[in-house]
């Protein structure tokens, strides 16, 4: 269909195949078709190429390729350790404000210690996430696809 005196376009066609035109969109591919032997060629191949998409098979993977727990066991020890640290965090904020309500008073110390807290919780579990890329890195199948 590379000839620009064409009324139809792949879209249209695409829309015939799948039963989505209107019935004058449809009557008018039909008609066109029928005395277009380009058109009928291209309707054909992507009616082909339809029947080949919807008759293929995907391979579906395992459960255990999509688990992102960490691998190793420092990885793991310091994925557990953050995310215990952060937990500790937000009972501590949560305490902090309760203390805060109470008392009315101004304490940078354990703000700080808070902050502090919430840094290094972030920080473990971004290790323990760095650790694990580096170790698969090296059975990666895709590490040397180019764009």
């Amino acid at each position: 269909m590379s000839n620009p005196q064409h009324e139809l376009n792949e879209a249209l066609l695409s829309g015939y195949l799948d039963g989505e035109l209107t019935q004058g969109d449809e009557q008018r591919v039909r008609l066109h078709v029928e005395d277009c032997a380009e058109c009928r060629s291209a309707l054909d191949e992507l009616h082909k190429l339809r029947e080949a998409t919807m008759n293929a098979d995907s391979e579906v993977p395992e459960d255990t390729q999509w688990d992102e727990t960490p691998r190793g066991a420092l990885s793991r020890l310091l994925h557990n350790f953050g995310w215990l640290i952060a937990g500790l965090w937000v009972v501590g904020i949560a305490a902090y404000l309760v203390w805060q309500i109470n008392t009315d008073s101004e304490s940078i110390q354990s703000g700080a210690m808070l902050g502090f807290g919430l840094m290094l919780a972030f920080a473990l579990i971004t290790i323990s996430a760095l650790i694990d890329r580096l170790q698969t890195r090296k059975n990666d199948p895709y590490r040397r696809v180019k764009k």
